[in-house]
């Protein structure tokens, strides 16, 4: 369903010519096709669920903006602007992302339900947000919160 919306919305930015959506766009579908391709095998010809492509989707996010970063220490403003850019049209296609208030209590929650009193638990409070939250907030900054309710 969202693959479909992602083509619907490449014919229509072909259409009123935007070159920046348009190029964002493929760099997404050919994502989703190299994963299609690698998941086949002889018989069948598997189609990415919404689920993967919001991981694809997520992992293109935290490319952009380890690149921002990159390209602002460099002095190169201009290529951050167009990494800029690209985050817009692919969050758009992401389900809506908690604020940090509610990382937070997601993170306090998660380490009352397990009962987790230590680092020690780190690994198991993190495999049940991300199996419950995927998509929907930074892992790294969840990483971050939970770490810190766990001290």
């Amino acid at each position: 369903m969202l693959k479909q919306k992602l083509n619907d919305d490449l014919k229509a930015a072909m259409r009123l010519k935007e070159s920046q959506r348009i190029s964002t766009l493929r760099l997404i579908l050919a994502a989703i096709k190299e994963l299609e391709i690698s998941a086949r095998t002889d018989s069948e010809r598997p189609e990415a669920t919404d689920e993967q492509i919001i991981q694809i989707l997520s992992k293109m996010v935290k490319q952009r903006r380890d690149s921002i970063r990159l390209y602002e220490e460099g002095g190169r403003v201009d290529l951050a602007e167009q990494e800029k850019a690209e985050i817009a049209v692919i969050e758009h296609y992401l389900p809506k992302q908690m604020s940090p208030e509610e990382v937070d209590a997601l993170c306090a929650e998660v380490r009352d339900e397990l009962n987790a009193s230590g680092l020690k638990d780190m690994g198991r409070c993190m495999g049940v947000i991300k199996e419950r939250y995927a998509g929907q907030l930074d892992m790294g900054e969840a990483s971050k919160t939970m770490k810190t309710a766990l001290t």
